[in-house]
């Protein structure tokens, strides 16, 4: 199997990234025990990206997350991939010995590594996972450009 690679931005992004990741982990409430949700929590789905001649496919592992809570965005190089898996109270007499599925709000943002057609998108939720079909834009496609007298 070829991977691809994309790209995540320059060297600056990846360092005020971490940065900023730092900063947010150092300053953000910690759940005291499973029961205790933290609204400002999120957690990133495993995704995978691949690519076929004319088109980029994404895929989203979201076990749990409702169609409805699920939002997708794009433009001709990026895509956001957001939405929220609401969490499962346990019994009235019931106490976590484990607790490692995460929950509420989540967002993904996937640069591209060549232009798409926003127009052509498609995008199908079953069995847990997400599938983004995302039709490539020529890149041999030109424009006559009209020269009108000055």
């Amino acid at each position: 199997m070829d991977y691809i690679k994309i790209r995540f931005g320059g060297i600056l992004d990846e360092i005020e990234s971490e940065i900023g990741k730092t900063i947010d982990g150092m300053f953000r409430p910690r759940a005291l025990s499973p029961t205790f949700n933290c609204s400002e929590c999120t957690w990133k789905p495993q995704m995978d990206i691949y690519e076929t001649p004319d088109a980029i496919i994404i895929l989203a592992e979201i076990a749990g997350v409702n169609k409805e809570d699920l939002d997708v965005e794009l433009n001709s190089r990026a895509v956001k991939i957001s939405g929220r898996r609401m969490g499962k109270a346990p019994g009235t007499n019931s106490t976590y010995r484990l607790a490692e599925i995460q929950y509420g709000s989540f967002e993904r943002i996937l640069y591209l590594p060549v232009p798409i057609d926003p127009e052509n998108v498609g995008a199908i939720y079953s069995n847990g996972f997400l599938e983004i079909r995302l039709t490539r834009l020529p890149l041999d496609k030109t424009h006559k450009v009209p020269i009108l007298d000055g």
